[in-house]
């Protein structure tokens, strides 16, 4: 019995089918089925039932699937124990938001690969509620989101946290001094949400302000949503450090708007049965790499290296 024969049956079991474990181990659908019918051979028993047109495991083959899931676990916990880091191969498919892609993904690449050389990076950037979604399904091992998007069933910790100011093109708020966040609802509000952490995040507290905008354009994309700002086409929440050169271009100004939009705090998130020496590793290098002011900014030697290659 070998951990490729394993590694086919689990991920069969785990994805649906036999064309999904091939994708996933890289390999031929034809090497996973000769894996398969190894194991049936060795054992002299069949662990799928041929009959239904999904992948569904026998009653052996549900056996065999919770051997497999304990002595791949057991591997992989052995692996990273003993061996040096720069020796450890593994295939890490983590899951970021826009807002971190935008500005210290590339540090965390790059410490990463420092650290692991061998370690194979898969990065999904997407909105938080996706990220939240393919966790949970096993299509990533690893996300990073804010904190409304944390599974009380799923071990997560805080890694940062950003801060973000309404802004506008300038001349589009007119008012002087400080105003109050019922006399800003007047204006059109863009907003990023329920898909979005933020954009959940804050729809959620200006209903506990008791304040219900009237005029709200959905933008899911931050990119866009900065733009439709810069445009002049209504006030938005945006993140003030990694904006601050569009405010200093005079492309976008500050409110100054009473109460202060709250901090959101963004988390590491994965699933308990896959925790393990690297996943924590790499928790920890976020909480290093995490700096949501560093977009815009010249990156090291080492993380235009790392991001090139």
């Amino acid at each position: 019995m070998t951990f490729k024969q394993l590694e086919a049956l689990y991920w069969i079991a785990r994805l649906g089918g036999f064309a999904q474990a091939a994708n996933q181990l890289h390999a031929s659908q034809s090497a996973i089925s000769k894996r398969v019918h190894e194991l049936e051979l060795l054992f002299d028993t069949e662990l799928f039932d041929r009959s239904q047109r999904t992948a569904r495991l026998t009653e052996k083959g549900e056996e065999m699937y919770v051997l497999a899931q304990k002595l791949l676990a057991q591997r992989d916990a052995a692996i990273e124990q003993f061996a040096r880091p720069g020796v450890v191969e593994r295939r890490i498919r983590i899951g970021v938001t826009e807002l971190t892609a935008m500005t210290w993904l590339p540090r965390l690449v790059g410490l990463i690969r420092q650290r692991y050389p061998k370690v194979i990076l898969e990065p999904d950037v997407d909105d938080s509620l996706k990220l939240r979604d393919k966790l949970r399904a096993d299509e990533l091992d690893l996300v990073i989101v804010p904190e409304t998007f944390a599974d009380a069933r799923m071990p997560h910790k805080v890694i940062g946290k950003v801060r973000s100011m309404w802004m506008c093109k300038p001349g589009v708020v007119t008012a002087a001094g400080t105003m109050r966040l019922h006399e800003l609802a007047r204006h059109r509000m863009l907003v990023q949400g329920d898909s979005s952490g933020t954009g959940r995040a804050y729809d959620t507290w200006m209903k506990e302000q008791g304040v219900q905008p009237a005029d709200v354009i959905v933008v899911s994309n931050l990119v866009a949503l900065t733009g439709l700002t810069v445009s002049g086409l209504g006030v938005s929440y945006l993140p003030r450090q990694c904006l601050e050169p569009l405010v200093a271009a005079g492309m976008l100004a500050v409110i100054d708007v009473t109460p202060a939009l709250p901090l959101v705090h963004y988390v590491a998130m994965h699933k308990g049965e896959h925790r393990s020496a690297l996943t924590s590793s790499i928790v920890r290098l976020a909480q290093e790499s995490c700096d949501f002011s560093r977009v815009l900014q010249a990156q090291t030697p080492e993380e235009r290296q790392a991001v090139a290659h």
